[in-house]
């Protein structure tokens, strides 16, 4: 499982739209380097990393010193003082935080609950505008300076994707459709606590923005999301408008971003948002202990769907706080006023088929009189939900002919198509009537190369 934290569709547009050249580069480049990442097959590993020995450190930061190579130099580690690096020194305050709450109020120890060691790699790539957990480390980058801020700034990116962590190691909640979406936000839903926590905030007293600062100043934009006003979060001509939506009448039907992920994640984060805030208190005293419950009760399966996750949780709360059946209530109120829930009646929305997995190539590429003269590649997905587009006319592009034989070795492969991991890019690749749609980790060497350099051709 990999999980980038910017939208891929908010990085196309950064690649598209971004003020000045450089910014538009880094978003291009940021895309091009999730693109490599996605190459590497997801692997579910059965367990993080060893039981942590007695002495040994609980989490250790590297440096990739603006290379693509991991885990990177090590730099920080527990019991050592600050590095002087303010990166290195942000992730390691930001895990610290993020270990407490889970350690101090869900009695979780480290991502994969049995206290494994949590590996942390920071100045990934160069001017990288995006973080991800990749099944068993948490990346982040610096950002291009000009749209992104580094991604360690803000606490609650490392609270995201450490939550994601979490997920893969509990209910593994594929990474696609509905699923998806639940999958990105209960790592918003964690992080969100997390914020608070560090805050002494109670839920009506926070602001449930999510990676507030990550923008620079300049960019119209108070954060990545807000949990309680899906949809309101950013609105500039670099990065154009936030795309989240807060209710199932709103919900997105698209083959993009593995059908929407960051976007109808909007809809559980605001039946939190709503839910802990009708409860009172701290958001992760009574709301917070509720969604924990659901991913370790062994309720549900990966494929679950909104409605089954509700029902989930109103289960787990009648539960946990049996003696005070409002928290119940209050719950299946918020998940009514999104439209998920209309009663408590047992049906699970979750998808039937196999989530992302089987062929995906659906023919082979046209040859003979009247072969296509251009190839399009469009990229959804990443952490922001960003699409970039591209497209390359083989006969008069310099590189058309290495992309026509590119397009003749990939129709001679058997192309398949793994689970789609969270917050990493898909790539959609089309040649007149053949089309088909690659996860990251699955692109070969020849494809790869393809759609980088038909990306590439993308809008400045």
């Amino acid at each position: 499982m990999s999980c980038m934290f910017v939208p891929p569709y908010l990085l196309q547009r950064v690649a598209r739209q971004a003020g000045t050249r450089h910014a538009s580069a880094s978003g291009r480049e940021t895309l091009q380097v999730d693109d490599r990442l996605r190459a590497r097959r997801e692997v579910r590993l059965p367990e993080m990393a060893a039981p942590r020995l007695l002495g040994a450190s609980n989490r250790v930061i590297h440096s990739a010193n603006n290379t693509e190579t991991l885990p990177g130099e090590v730099i920080r580690s527990d019991g050592d003082p600050p590095s002087g690096d303010l990166a290195v020194d942000e992730a390691f305050d930001s895990s610290g935080q993020v270990l407490d709450l889970f350690q101090s109020q869900f009695g979780r120890r480290s991502i994969d609950g049995r206290g494994g060691m949590v590996s942390i790699t920071v100045h990934y790539g160069r001017d990288y505008d995006n973080a991800f957990w990749d099944g068993s480390q948490l990346v982040f980058g610096d950002g291009d300076g000009q749209i992104f801020e580094r991604f360690t700034k803000p606490m609650d990116v490392m609270a995201h994707e450490f939550t994601h962590g979490v997920t893969q190691f509990t209910i593994g909640l594929a990474y696609q459709d509905q699923p998806g979406a639940l999958n990105e936000s209960i790592s918003d839903v964690f992080a969100a606590m997390a914020k608070q926590h560090v805050l002494s905030q109670s839920a009506t007293e926070a602001d449930w923005l999510i990676a507030e600062g990550l923008f620079k100043p300049g960019i119209n934009a108070k954060a990545l999301r807000s949990m309680k006003e899906p949809g309101t979060a950013y609105d500039d001509p670099q990065i154009g408008k936030d795309l989240q939506v807060g209710s199932m009448a709103d919900y997105v039907y698209t083959d993009e971003d593995g059908g929407g992920v960051h976007i109808n994640s909007g809809i559980p984060n605001r039946a939190f948002a709503l839910a802990a805030t009708k409860i009172g208190g701290a958001s992760w005293e009574k709301a917070g202990q509720v969604w924990y419950d659901t991913l370790i009760s062994g309720q549900l399966s990966a494929r679950a769907g909104f409605e089954a996750f509700a029902q989930a949780t109103v289960s787990s709360a009648g539960r946990l706080f049996g003696n005070d059946p409002s928290i119940a209530e209050k719950i299946q109120a918020a998940w009514i006023e999104v439209g998920v829930l209309a009663t408590l009646a047992p049906v699970d929305l979750g998808m039937e088929q196999p989530v992302g997995a089987g062929a995906a190539q659906s023919s082979a590429p046209p040859t003979g009189a009247g072969v296509p003269a251009t190839v399009a590649v469009r990229r959804t997905g990443g952490f922001a939900g960003t699409i970039k587009v591209g497209q390359l006319d083989l006969n008069s592009d310099p590189e058309g002919s290495e992309v026509r034989h590119l397009l003749m070795r990939v129709g001679r492969q058997e192309i398949t198509s793994s689970r789609p991991a969270p917050d990493r890019f898909v790539y959609t690749v089309e040649y007149g009537d053949w089309r088909f749609s690659v996860p990251e980790q699955d692109l070969t060497p020849e494809l790869r190369r393809l759609v980088q350099v038909v990306l590439d051709r993308g809008p400045n």
